[in-house]
């Protein structure tokens, strides 16, 4: 039973649902967000509304953040009205992806104020976050990490990856990097097959019964992709931002990535046609365009 106050900065697509999970649990919980939609259904729920990421920090020990880009983290972080203007906080975790570099910087401006960053990005999507069935890749010192898995427990499995900021990014990154590639690849077999004339649904199966199964064959084609839905929960920008971290990381560390550099400009193509905003499963609309077939259930 987590019997002190926490804060919550990002309420939106993934921040929702696991603030959502706390308030369930019985946490005391401060939240802000920039959309008043997002805060509602919270603060119906018992959540304490702060009029800025600060003042969240002046309510609680421990503030978590789940937040689109590193420009945003970076200015709830360190911005004048950011945690580390707060009052009480002592604990930053942040749930969001920004790359290593981008949690280091901020690791190393909050450590000013006696603040210790965790970097805790999460991974298994909108349904995960609602579920509590995400993976948490957290790293940060052991004694604080102690601190933080008993709240990070209410979201998924959790993982302590390291104890140095920026681990626990690179780690997302690379699993988002293989996300993205098997749904990538995944569309382009798909299409491929629709095309020769097989039944869609049964190349899902039998690929499931394979060696080739992957995150994409086992829950977006069939849950978004066949019956057209496209619901997935996850915008196309975002994904491709993450592909991009990744490579970016590759490039600084001396690794070459061939493979990821296509996936990015797949991702690059669905971005420009779908829309910044189209669901991550819109990518294969791209490849059925080129070949002329739809890739559907019956």
């Amino acid at each position: 039973m987590i019997d002190f106050p926490l804060g919550f900065v990002g309420v939106g697509m993934m921040g929702g649902p696991m603030a959502a999970r706390l308030l369930d649990a019985g946490v005391r919980l401060a939240i802000y967000d920039t959309s008043e939609a997002a805060l509602g259904p919270l603060m119906a729920k018992g959540a304490t509304r702060c009029a800025s990421p600060a003042e969240v920090a002046s309510a609680a020990d421990i503030v978590l953040v789940s937040l689109p880009t590193p420009k945003v983290v970076r200015e709830v972080a360190l911005g004048g009205n950011g945690v580390i203007a707060g009052e009480r906080a002592n604990v930053f975790v942040d749930l969001s992806t920004t790359g290593p570099r981008v949690a280091v910087e901020v690791a190393q401006g909050l450590a000013v104020k006696g603040i210790t960053a965790v970097d805790a990005p999460v991974s298994g999507g909108p349904t995960g976050a609602q579920k509590g069935t995400l993976a948490i890749m957290a790293s940060c010192p052991a004694d604080v990490f102690a601190r933080v898995e008993p709240v990070l427990a209410h979201f998924g499995k959790v993982f302590h990856v390291g104890e140095r900021p920026g681990m626990g990014q690179t780690m997302k990154l690379a699993n988002n990097l293989l996300s993205a590639t098997a749904l990538a690849i995944t569309s382009e077999a798909l299409v491929m097959g629709a095309k020769a004339g097989l039944d869609p649904q049964v190349m899902v199966d039998v690929i499931n019964a394979g060696s080739g199964r992957n995150s994409a064959t086992q829950d977006k084609f069939p849950r978004c992709v066949l019956p057209r839905k496209f619901d997935f929960g996850f915008p196309t920008e975002l994904l491709y931002k993450d592909v991009k971290l990744c490579l970016d990381e590759g490039e600084a560390l001396g690794v070459p990535m061939l493979v990821g550099n296509a996936v990015r400009e797949l991702l690059g193509v669905a971005k420009a046609v779908q829309g910044p905003r189209a669901d991550i499963t819109t990518l294969v609309k791209c490849v059925e365009a080129w070949a002329g077939v739809e890739v559907k259930g019956k």
